[in-house]
């Protein structure tokens, strides 16, 4: 019969020993006594969150603003909103910064990835958090989760949080039901191809932070597939130990709707394929697809055998080159959104 038992890697369960901790270890005056002349920012990527970026901006700029001068900026990142994202932001002491405008001159790209690439641009610390803009009952310990690690130890260049993630359905909540992509396509993907990376309990967190001159050395992707690039990327640059990652306790967001899961997933893995390219694992003159096929139920383009619309969506992505290489090219001054 054969043996079905296995084990975890001993570089990874070396690793997760070694290098995740627990954001209660630090408290925002510790961090200001080992902070020292850095300079630190915290930045927001934010597409019509109106509802939410207001209340995170005002628990950092009181928390680790005013009472503890621990965090030097908060900025948000206007994403093309069209509701009032900017405005209340902006009103909760945030400085405004539009996508557009920290990348005129450049190709536009959509996506998430570009935001956080505009934000680095705009920001001046010499380490930057980012902080997804729809979380509710943020807590101030997300951002020193973060830091601890990179003020406290020269060897970490990046940290990743991770968190409980309830799913609230309709009649009932799944303490952990949260994180969907992550549990069916992209932690098979990187246990497949980039196994060192096996031991990020939440390899797609946008809760995550780190030095600078090493954030500026890496390309960002810019839809849904930037937080697996960045991991991949780093591994390759800085290597595992430099990385580490934070639990950061509970995270309470929005959630999408299962079609919208699957186009995040068809960018994660255009991503990997390029990454796979780069490393001579997938041919380089082969082009995956981008287009994504999905059904749904009933419309007015309904198919008659079918009692569905077809509905094609192109989930291609494309990426900004690192900033080191074009910060040249930048506004020399920020544009408020």
């Amino acid at each position: 019969m054969r043996d079905t038992e296995s084990s975890v890697s001993p570089v990874v369960e070396a690793w997760a020993t070694y290098r995740t901790t627990s954001a209660t270890e630090w408290t925002a005056r510790r961090l200001m006594r080992a902070k020292g002349d850095s300079r630190v920012s915290v930045v927001l990527p934010a597409h019509n969150e109106e509802t939410t970026v207001g209340a995170i901006v005002s628990t950092i700029r009181e928390h680790l603003m005013d009472r503890v001068a621990l965090v030097d900026e908060v900025i948000v990142v206007d994403s093309r909103s069209t509701d009032r994202t900017a405005q209340v932001a902006r009103a909760a002491g945030a400085e405004v910064v539009g996508q557009d405008e920290m990348t005129r001159g450049l190709p536009r790209l959509t996506g998430k990835g570009d935001a956080l690439w505009a934000g680095l641009a705009a920001a001046e610390g010499d380490v930057v958090a980012f902080i997804d803009a729809d979380l509710r009952e943020f807590r101030p310990h997300f951002v020193t989760g973060l830091l601890g690690p990179l003020l406290t130890d020269p060897s970490v260049e990046f940290v990743k949080g991770f968190y409980h993630r309830p799913l609230v359905g309709a009649t009932s909540v799944e303490a952990d039901g949260g994180g969907r992509v992550t549990e069916l396509m992209a932690r098979p993907l990187l246990n497949l191809f980039w196994p060192e990376l096996a031991g990020f309990v939440q390899p797609l967190a946008g809760e995550y932070a780190g030095r600078r001159d090493v954030l500026e050395r890496v390309p960002f992707v810019s839809g849904y597939g930037v937080e697996t690039a960045m991991l991949i990327d780093l591994l390759g640059l800085v290597g595992l130990d430099a990385l580490a990652q934070v639990d950061l306790g509970e995270r309470k967001h929005r959630h999408q709707d299962t079609a919208a899961l699957g186009r995040m997933s068809a960018q994660i893995m255009l991503t990997a394929w390029s990454r796979l390219q780069q490393r001579g694992w997938a041919s380089p003159d082969t082009a995956p697809v981008a287009l994504l096929t999905q059904f749904r139920r009933g419309g007015s383009d309904a198919l008659p055998n079918l009692e569905r619309e077809i509905v094609v969506s192109d989930v291609s992505v494309e990426e900004r080159p690192p900033l080191a290489e074009l910060r040249h090219r930048l506004p020399r001054r920020r544009v408020a959104a």
